[in-house]
């Protein structure tokens, strides 16, 4: 592990009031398309956002963009390996102690693997997705787990397909392990309800479903595609964004959908 980019001003770039405004949000998976327009709408929103990536060059520029584009917002960048539970909770620890809360794990670490047929699966798919879409989820919300429950206001989010509630044949793994996040992510739920006790969550675990994502690089690869039914992932991070400005007790435990429920 190895720290990124640096701060900029304290206190994110928004100061408008809003239920962002002064959080400390981490997002996991912040090098990709949709990491990177969460890091640019939580930083408009106001939060101070800790990134994390794999990817130290692309989470670099990913950092900078955010941070530039909203007056030198608070918006940091570690390397960390999310499938090793130490360094993940290193993460975590680190970032509440140096900006005194957390308020929230965005999980965006993705990939995809198929097959033409479901006979065609090669398993060493299922490996590789169960490493990338459920250990990295479990990983997060054990690290984070506890300072998301010292929040006012804390969030844990999913971002999963609809393919996990219809699988289709060729989609089996990647169907498979996108049910065993929700179902991780929905068990952590009821653990902040069963915290919450009479008066109902302070924190909250939700799943944000979508078909799934478009953004402006796959558009310029495929011109001709009409992507129907994705969620553009502007509207994603917008989406991400509006699950703080809802109380924890509606969003908790619920999946909520981008796309039409199959």
């Amino acid at each position: 592990m190895s720290a990124g980019t640096g701060t900029g001003r304290a206190g994110g770039a928004g100061g408008n009031g809003g239920a962002l405004d002064g959080a400390v949000v981490a997002v996991a998976g912040a090098a990709g398309p949709a990491g990177q327009a969460a890091l640019l709408r939580l930083a408009e929103a106001g939060a101070t956002v800790v990134a994390a990536d794999a990817d130290p060059a692309r989470l670099a520029k990913a950092v900078d963009a955010a941070r530039y584009a909203h007056g030198g917002a608070t918006v940091t960048g570690d390397t960390v390996d999310l499938l090793d539970l130490a360094a993940t909770r290193a993460w975590a620890d680190r970032t509440e102690k140096e900006f005194g809360r957390i308020d929230g794990l965005v999980h965006l670490v993705g990939g995809w693997r198929g097959s033409a047929t479901f006979a065609a699966t090669d398993l060493a798919d299922w490996d590789l997705l169960e490493k990338l879409l459920i250990r990295t989820v479990q990983h997060t919300s054990l690290a984070f787990h506890d300072g998301l429950l010292r929040s006012d206001r804390g969030r844990f989010l999913l971002v999963s397909a609809a393919g996990a509630t219809k699988p289709t044949a060729g989609n089996a793994a990647y169907a498979a392990a996108k049910a065993a996040a929700e179902a991780w992510t929905l068990a952590l739920a009821d653990d902040f309800r069963k915290a919450g006790g009479a008066e109902g969550p302070r924190a909250a675990a939700a799943i944000l479903v979508i078909k799934a994502l478009v953004h402006d690089a796959l558009r310029a690869e495929r011109p001709n595609a009409t992507f129907a039914g994705f969620t553009d992932a502007t509207e994603l991070a917008e989406a991400i964004a509006g699950v703080w400005e809802r109380p924890a007790r509606e969003v908790n435990g619920k999946r909520l959908w981008l796309t039409p429920e199959p």
